[in-house]
């Protein structure tokens, strides 16, 4: 096997960054969804629009933004709003695509970035929602990009921030969101996952460069689909990495 050049992060920013629909207008969170975001546009994607929660969309991304309200976030952009107009938006159906974090998510793609334990005596405050309720609500798929590990990955969230396929198949229908939207795929520093279309559980789809089907399945607290065929995601080329560290993040802030 060849000396691994590249860390994890990068890794998952660069699998993420494909799954970018060139001319689509995709929701954007905050770090490393940003990053995903601006190696897409320079690379497979470079009509997509980026729409920030505070208002920007459209924006031509040279720099990469620091948190979802800043100027880079409305840089030579297409508008400059506010925060209802954006979540307008989304309920309209006009954004194809939600790119999010968070600190669990469970087997049916719910995320929670609120709190970890009791709501009323947790263990851990987290940042909060922000837009990632109604990013879950109304864009018609939803990415979710984390860490992967059994902490993580755990089979009921302790908080549900941004709601997945809910308790499982006709869940979301049944609490009122709205019909065809989903969570698609999860990109974690192990693997892509998606969802099963019969029972709304997450399914390995590929595992990354030297990650085994064993070790995935060892750091994910509930038991995943297995398809009959587990892909390999390619490793990031020489171009994704130059542009990653050179002109995306060369100040280092998440890779």
């Amino acid at each position: 096997m060849s000396e691994q050049t590249h860390t994890k992060t990068e890794l998952m920013i660069c699998v993420a960054a494909r799954l970018f629909e060139d001319g689509t207008t995709c929701f954007i969170g905050t770090g490393i969804p940003m990053l995903a975001a601006m190696l897409a546009s320079k690379t497979t994607a470079p009509n997509i629009v980026p729409v920030f929660e505070f208002g920007g969309t459209g924006a031509i991304l040279e720099e990469l933004p620091r948190a979802v309200g800043e100027a880079r976030t409305f840089h030579k952009g297409i508008s400059a709003l506010g925060i209802c107009d954006t979540m307008e938006t989304a309920q309209r159906g006009f954004l194809d695509y939600g790119f999010l974090g968070g600190a669990q998510i469970d087997i049916y793609g719910n995320l929670n970035s609120v709190t970890i334990g009791d709501h009323d005596h947790p263990k851990a405050r987290l940042p909060g929602s922000g837009g990632g309720n109604d990013v879950g609500t109304h864009c018609w798929r939803t990415i979710a990009i984390m860490q992967h590990d059994a902490r993580r990955f755990v089979p009921k969230v302790d908080f549900v921030t941004t709601p997945g396929f809910l308790s499982g198949p006709g869940a979301r229908q049944k609490a009122g969101l709205p019909p065809g939207t989903a969570p698609a795929y999860v990109v974690s520093t192990l693997a892509l996952m998606d969802y099963d279309p019969q029972t709304c559980r997450m399914r390995l789809k590929a595992t990354h460069p030297g990650v085994t089907v064993e070790e995935v399945v060892a750091n994910t607290g509930f038991e995943l689909v297995m398809p009959e065929k587990v892909g390999v995601n390619d490793p990031p080329s020489a171009e994704e990495l130059r542009l990653l560290r050179q002109e995306i993040d060369p100040e280092k802030l998440y890779i």
